[in-house]
């Protein structure tokens, strides 16, 4: 039987050994009322009481409706310090820029600009009070690679980015997380009526079970390999050439 009081100690003290090695004050990360994001947010106020959670709607209907409702929720019952950052007018002003400049931007690149503006806006704010930015990926998501490159992908520490989706469900029933959180659909609310596993085309237990076990359905596994090959690209360092002499040259991971 897993010892979930165990493993959130370690996670605490994970993440005070990473604020100390960086001499960082305090914490900050998207709270944008998801699964991730809630049992990351919960994770780091347990570990640091100066962790900040930023909503941040950027467009999308659902984030001012069920979205901002259940970030609220969050920070309300684990006394998370909010606050309120409104990207819809700053991804208007991106989209008119490009429009203007390189002609009409496609609906997946427009859905990108979100996750990197807010990467943005978390980035600023950490330099501006010493904090940490905290990712809130999962290794279900992580593996497929669907998280945006330079987006939610940009982090400086990730305290839950080992757990499948169905071991982050198991951690947030144990620590008691709101309900509407942990029984919607799973969505990035790039856009309205958007669902991970609509988007991918499998879901997650099937995902999870493959990570976890090896095995799922065929149909499923040609899905999740194909995801898992074209994305790994984002799960490693950007590519930098080196001249190696003698008329040959190598390319190597950066870093």
């Amino acid at each position: 039987m897993r010892d979930f009081d165990l493993e959130v100690q370690k996670r605490v003290e994970f993440i005070r050994g990473v604020l100390k090695s960086a001499g960082a004050s305090g914490i900050v990360f998207g709270n944008s009322g998801g699964k991730d994001c809630a049992l990351a947010g919960i994770l780091c106020r347990m570990a640091c009481e100066n962790t900040l959670g930023i909503i941040m709607p950027c467009g999308s209907k659902q984030n001012y409706e069920t979205d901002m409702a259940d970030a609220e929720a969050l920070a309300k019952q684990y006394g998370i310090d909010t606050r309120i950052i409104d990207l819809t007018e700053v991804k208007k002003a991106m989209l008119s820029a490009l429009n203007t400049g390189v002609g009409p931007v496609s609906d997946p690149a427009s859905a990108n600009i979100s996750p990197r503006l807010r990467m943005a806006a978390l980035y600023a704010v950490a330099l501006d009070e010493k904090r940490l930015v905290a990712g809130t990926g999962n290794r279900s998501e992580r593996y497929m690679g669907y998280f945006t490159k330079w987006g939610d992908g940009a982090y400086d520490f990730d305290p839950i980015g080992d757990l499948t989706v169905t071991e982050v469900y198991e951690f947030l029933r144990f620590l008691k997380a709101p309900s509407s959180i942990i029984d919607k659909a799973p969505s990035a609310g790039l856009f309205e009526g958007q669902t991970d596993e609509g988007e991918m085309g499998v879901t997650y237990k099937s995902i999870d079970e493959y990570l976890l076990t090896g095995v799922t359905n065929d149909h499923d596994k040609r899905i999740i390999e194909r995801y898992h090959n074209n994305s790994e690209h984002k799960r490693r360092m950007p590519l930098v050439y080196k001249d190696t002499g003698a008329g040959g040259q190598d390319i190597v991971a950066g870093g």
